[in-house]
């Protein structure tokens, strides 16, 4: 006896409606969202131009079709690169992630909430320029920041409490869902519009985890989120079209994404989508590491230091033991053979053994000519890791959510030495220490692709709010213009 299934199209499921109705209603009202915005921009900004100094990464930008230029269209910074705002998502996205050195978000589910800006970027550069070809008013660059902030928020909070490594999906589709939202804000998509741009956003085939991990770690990495930006906006310019979408894609029973991809779990949430996460965002700022590293990282680097004061080096470790937390155990703790500057980057031994042997680390010393140093492969191989519970909770826990890590070095002679670090310099807890060294940061960064002069006029618009807020988005774009 068969069973029917009811064809009526049912309402949308409430995660859809809950997310759209945050995009294109809610109101930010926090002056530390938008000043830590405004960080976050220059960062990102920043962490791109330094990706343009590697050709795996260069290899991968410009326009589909080699010379094309489309009129109006939106700008790479960086390059001279004017594009459709679907590749031009593409190019600011992938070399923003490029070397594993924006922002990061840690809870049940990890991520780097400004991936997001490729296709906020875009759409708003785009909009801006055909705007003022059509005479209408640009974007301003606090429609940018809002953006950003909202993105942070839906990818953040959706994160706290649903694990999707844990299913095999990576982190990117929730830079997809994210970035479709607040794009088809920025576009002036209807309520109804929007929320079939999300589901298209959810029925996609999502990616696989596969390539941040053993034995297949690659640089896949490096440009997925660019990938899921871009296709955000391809997606929200079809539903712009009006193409249809998919009302229960979360809910519905054997097709529906939580049966399919999610082992029939329903998502649950934290808190409502208000401005946390921006303010509570993790800034990297001294070390292009992994997240769950950093901690482990600033601590070899004192170790070095204390090494170094007593006249040895790391030629006199006889053992080293990293006391972490179990997300760091899952995601970094490797041992063998690593093919590649995206599996170096992601191995704990590896990004503790080059402050210990050089008192640095930096994007260069992932690649092969710095890893051939057969002192590298000799210190990992001393490294073990171990579980900490209380890092553990204090990693989960929404008052505290450190990252700790606490390295233990033993020494020929029997000596022990140890540095445990609970909170990275990124952290909010240390916002007042981080700030300063992250426009340093972006200062360098600047000085990698301008003129001394051109340089200024990017510092003059980006460190003043006010200012920053009230620039017509095309004409802050300009600015980063080669």
């Amino acid at each position: 006896m068969s069973s029917h299934i009811s064809n009526e199209r049912p309402a949308p499921d409430e995660v859809l409606t809950n997310i759209a109705d945050y995009a294109l209603t809610f109101q930010i009202d926090s002056e530390l969202a938008y000043s830590t915005a405004l960080h976050c921009l220059i960062d990102t900004l920043g962490c791109g131009l330094e990706a343009l100094e590697y050709p795996a990464c260069t290899k991968l930008l410009g326009p589909i079709v080699p010379g094309t230029v489309v009129p109006n269209g939106a700008r790479v910074p960086g390059t001279n690169y004017q594009l459709d705002p679907v590749q031009a998502a593409f190019n600011i996205g992938a070399m923003i992630r490029w070397l594993d050195f924006n922002d990061t978000w840690l809870a049940a589910e990890w991520g780097h909430p400004s991936d997001n800006l490729g296709g906020i970027l875009a759409i708003a550069d785009w909009l801006s320029r055909t705007g003022l070809a059509d005479g209408r008013p640009p974007l301003l660059m606090r429609d940018v920041l809002t953006a950003m902030i909202k993105a942070h928020e839906i990818q953040g909070c959706i994160a706290l409490e649903n694990s999707f490594n844990k299913v095999g999906l990576d982190h990117v589709v929730l830079v997809k869902v994210a970035s479709t939202a607040v794009v088809s804000q920025l576009l002036g998509l209807t309520r109804d519009q929007t929320i079939a741009a999300l589901s298209l956003a959810w029925v996609d085939g999502q990616s696989l985890r596969t390539y941040r991990h053993a034995p297949n770690t690659g640089s896949r990495k490096s440009w997925a989120a660019g990938d899921a930006t871009s296709r955000a906006v391809r997606l929200a310019l079809m539903a712009q079209a009006g193409e249809m979408g998919y009302p229960s894609v979360l809910t519905a029973k054997t097709w529906g994404f939580y049966d399919v991809s999610f082992k029939s779990q329903e998502f649950r949430f934290q808190r409502p989508y208000g401005s946390y996460v921006m303010e509570n965002v993790l800034f990297k700022i001294s070390y292009p590491a992994e997240f769950h590293a950093q901690t482990a990282v600033e601590a070899a680097m004192v170790l070095h230091a204390v090494l170094k004061a007593m006249g040895k080096t790391a030629e006199d470790i006889r053992s080293i033991t990293i006391r972490t937390h179990e997300a760091c155990l899952r995601i970094i703790d490797k041992k063998g053979p690593l093919a590649n500057p995206a599996d170096r980057d992601h191995c704990i031994q590896y990004m503790i053994a080059i402050p210990l042997l050089f008192g640095r680390l930096t994007a260069a010393d992932y690649e092969d000519w710095i890893a051939t140093d057969p002192r590298i492969d000799a210190l990992r191989a001393k490294v073990e890791c171990v579980e900490v519970p209380a890092f553990t909770r204090d990693y989960h826990d929404p008052e505290k959510r450190s990252i700790a890590n606490a390295v233990r070095l033993e020494l020929n002679d029997g000596t022990v030495l140890e540095e445990t670090v609970e909170y990275p310099i990124g952290h909010r807890r240390r916002r007042a220490e981080g700030l300063p060294l992250l426009v340093e940061k972006f200062k360098t960064n600047l000085r990698r692709s301008f003129a001394e002069e051109q340089q200024q006029k990017i510092l003059d618009a980006s460190l003043d709010l006010t200012k920053l807020e009230a620039m017509p988005v095309n004409e802050y774009v300009d600015l980063y213009a080669i």
